[in-house]
């Protein structure tokens, strides 16, 4: 017959089993793409809209959230932007942990006093960057983004079919994820709180 004292250290093993079990949380399953180990879109190296140089080492400490677009482009920057605009009032405090870029894939259009007065409209600590052609032709490579220009009626007056979504980097500046423009921002925000929360 077993012990009491056996019985009783049997059932605390088992409380402290279960209790660790409580505690460990599963990790989180991202619903953005998983870049995670990616060996491409390692950063940047560009003139912001004041003409400031400036790094992913910048951001040290916060989640760097990329995205390309262009100042004319008629649906999804603009929507993109405002949903970023959103999900960041939607963190409230750990906004500060955040910092959003815009990266602009029409420099020719978009001079630097044109992107602040853009990227400011929908938050006023959004920054923009704009390198010369060259720059841009090797960030979208580095990217490995989709760019294709449409002419229009006017040599001015074209579009530029892009690779809509936004690039996300950890607080070490690692790229971690892609999030596709139809994400729902609900789940985007989800994945942000996640990244925030992870010890590394």
């Amino acid at each position: 017959m077993l012990s009491r004292r056996f019985l009783f250290s049997l059932a605390a093993a088992g409380a402290l089993i279960l209790s660790g079990c409580e505690r460990a949380a599963p990790p989180h399953r991202f619903n953005a793409f998983d870049l995670t180990g990616a060996t491409y879109a390692k950063g940047f190296n560009l003139p912001d809209f004041d003409g400031k140089p400036r790094q992913l080492s910048d951001f040290a400490g916060k989640l760097a959230v990329v995205f390309f677009g262009y100042t004319q482009c008629p649906d999804a920057c603009p929507t993109t932007m405002a949903e970023l605009s959103g999900i960041l009032k939607t963190l409230g405090p750990d906004a500060s942990r955040v910092q959003v870029v815009f990266i602009t894939v029409d420099p020719t259009r978009d001079t630097p006093a044109l992107l602040k007065n853009y990227v400011t409209n929908f938050r006023p600590d959004f920054i923009a960057l704009r390198g010369d052609e060259a720059q841009t032709q090797q960030i979208i490579r580095d990217f490995k983004l989709v760019v294709e220009k449409v002419p229009g009626k006017t040599p001015d007056s074209y579009t530029i079919d892009h690779t809509a979504g936004t690039y996300i980097f950890d607080p070490q500046g690692h790229i971690r994820l892609f999030a596709s423009q139809s994400l729902d921002p609900a789940l985007l925000t989800d994945d942000l709180k996640a990244l925030l929360a992870e010890k590394r």
